[in-house]
């Protein structure tokens, strides 16, 4: 990788993997911003089989604050990882190769943050279905500056401020004084981001939709499988037992609760979409109740975090038969 930009205030971080349809997009959508505060652009490939490092190194060349990290796959947690320890800016942008946004995106939230004092920015998204060109703005909204008890029970209801690293913006700090590194698993940010915002005294939310999320058939929410259904509860186990470690879990209880409301409906509709996608019932049943066990013990007053670290197996199996949940 070149030397970065001089002092830039903001590092936007792209983790890459075979998007080269999506990538350009997104590459455009970073270098035409209106902000006037020096930024860089840090794109990951990560051992891409496509033409997205092709289409990075032409972005990179007509541009001195685009630089890439080549590096052989190892997963969008290993990717990000490795931008952050590249970046050099005050502030950290996450955004996926495949997504794009809006030409004064970086401009608002940076303001957000800085005329607030704020340590983490928030913004809304469209969902842009690609293969009919549809945008579909989300419609659950909210607006304000947030103390740090505030944010962290409307990040983990999970609705008004979603458990996304993107359509944000994050003092880089944060991420140093909460030693939190991603996890290898799908809904990574869904398992951490809440330890991120309990290092923020204060969270502002522009109510604009300035972040498009492509749907299509290669999309982490374009596509379902047993494995990231698996991963989805392990993230709300993962958000239980670290509120268990701060000692912060009966203050967010409600909260925590409507969470896993939230994840059990969606899994239920996940492992039905599952079993209709592979037409074969078989199994419907039991995996729908070890989804509704495994969230009802992450519930549970006896949680026992040492317990579920080692026991929590996969809720489905391959396809969506059941392998059974281990208690």
């Amino acid at each position: 990788m070149s030397d970065l930009i001089e002092n830039p205030q903001i590092s936007v971080i792209i983790p890459v993997y075979n998007v080269e349809k999506y990538v350009g997009q997104c590459m455009n959508s970073l270098t035409h911003q209106t902000i006037h505060v020096p930024y860089e652009i840090i794109a990951v490939n990560d051992g891409s089989s496509d033409h997205s490092l092709e289409v990075l190194q032409k972005y990179a060349a007509a541009d001195s604050r685009v630089h890439i990290i080549d590096q052989p796959n190892a997963g969008v947690s290993a990717a990000r990882t490795a931008g952050m320890d590249a970046a050099s800016g005050e502030y950290l942008c996450f955004i996926d190769g495949d997504d794009y946004v809006a030409s004064n995106y970086l401009e608002l939230l940076y303001r957000a943050c800085t005329l607030n004092d704020a340590d983490i920015s928030c913004c809304y998204y469209y969902w842009h279905m690609v293969s009919n060109d549809i945008l579909f703005e989300y419609p659950f909204r909210c607006r304000g500056v947030y103390d740090t008890e505030q944010a962290l029970n409307i990040l983990l209801r999970d609705v008004l401020i979603q458990s996304f690293l993107w359509c944000k913006m994050y003092r880089r700090e944060l991420f140093e004084k909460s030693g939190v590194r991603f996890p290898h698993m799908c809904f990574e940010d869904l398992a951490i981001l809440h330890e991120i915002f309990a290092k923020a005294k204060r969270v502002a939310v522009i109510d604009e939709p300035l972040y498009y999320y492509n749907m299509h058939s290669d999309s982490t929410l374009g596509t379902i499988n047993s494995s990231k259904v698996n991963d989805y509860i392990r993230a709300i186990a993962m958000v239980r037992m670290a509120l268990e470690k701060s000692g912060e879990y009966s203050r967010f209880r409600d909260s925590y609760h409507a969470l896993a409301k939230k994840t059990r409906s969606n899994c239920f509709y996940f492992v039905l979409k599952l079993h209709s996608s592979h037409k074969d019932p078989r199994g419907l049943v039991s995996d729908l109740q070890h989804v509704k066990q495994a969230i009802a013990y992450c519930c549970a007053d006896h949680f026992n975090s040492a317990a579920v670290r080692e026991s929590l197996p996969n809720i489905i199996g391959r396809h969506g038969r059941s392998k059974g949940l281990a208690h």
